[in-house]
């Protein structure tokens, strides 16, 4: 008896996934980890009072200091309303600062406060803690080849996607 390509697979047989993503295991693999990593970083990051992405846009902020914001809306890679709202909502918590820059009054600087020094440390804490959450039981030498493995799979999409760091 032939097999029906169409008929829905045995989920005994499909190892659990679904059929669609057969020919990509680890793709689903990979989305699946994202999103609860996402998942757990939202919860820790709503502790702080931030919403997901917006501890990307500090870490920019705090790692080059004032940056116009065109030129952090390419660094974010994100819909420029997007990074508008995250700059109003740090801005409202007092973490950003806008101003007009001043070789260029048509363009807006934005820079991190003072007073974002502290969460910089609570973000810290909570990357490190996420860390410890995402990678537990893992060994040393387990972490350290997830890391090389994740490194490779890093270049060849964004070789396939073209934004390489450096690029």
């Amino acid at each position: 008896m032939q097999a029906d390509d169409n008929a829905p697979a045995d989920s005994a047989c499909t190892g659990g996934l679904p059929s669609a993503a057969l020919g990509g295991p680890v793709s689903h693999a990979v989305s699946r980890v994202a999103r609860l990593h996402r998942i757990t970083a939202g919860r820790m990051l709503k502790g702080l009072g931030l919403y997901p992405g917006q501890e990307f846009l500090m870490m920019h902020l705090w790692d080059t200091g004032a940056v116009r914001q065109a030129d952090l809306i390419k660094a974010m890679d994100l819909d420029p309303s997007t990074v508008t709202k995250m700059l109003q909502r740090l801005e409202q918590a007092g973490h950003v600062h806008r101003r007009p820059d001043p070789d260029d009054r048509r363009a807006v600087l934005v820079e991190a406060t003072e007073k974002s020094c502290a969460l910089r440390t609570e973000v810290r804490d909570a990357w490190s803690g996420l860390e410890d959450h995402t990678l537990a039981g893992l060994r040393p030498a387990e972490r350290a080849e997830l890391i090389r493995l994740l490194a490779k799979v890093e270049e060849n999409l964004c070789h396939e996607a073209g934004d390489c760091p450096g690029g």
